[in-house]
């Protein structure tokens, strides 16, 4: 059976409260809203900058819920700086035929305090 790639969750338009590049690498996102975008921890995301253009791969770390922390850890930390607008990007394998009726889980969070609405 053919597999192909699409989008399985987008959280869009949040803003960047933090980077560490001393860190090991990854996104932290509030666990609420990785909830909410059917994301779980150690998933693959695409961070896309609205403000400079970058595109980058990285794994998602749950942070405190309710908090709106949306933080790039590590050398993810050199592509956006603290008031960046991101979008965060996931997908998944499947069936072609299973495709052509998925859903993604789309959400559209607060941008001033990355909270849902």
């Amino acid at each position: 059976m053919m597999q192909i790639e699409v989008l399985k969750s987008k959280i869009h338009k949040v803003t960047i409260t933090q980077a560490d590049l001393n860190y090991v690498g990854s996104i932290t996102i509030d666990e609420a809203l990785m909830e909410a975008a059917n994301l779980i921890e150690n998933e693959k995301v695409h961070v896309l900058n609205l403000n400079n253009g970058e595109r980058i791969e990285t794994y998602v770390i749950r942070g405190e819920r309710n908090s709106g922390v949306i933080c790039l850890n590590g050398p993810a930390a050199r592509k956006a700086a603290v008031g960046d607008i991101v979008i965060i990007l996931s997908y998944a394998y499947m069936d072609f035929e299973q495709a052509k009726h998925h859903k993604p889980t789309l959400i559209f969070p607060d941008t001033r305090t990355n909270r849902l609405i």
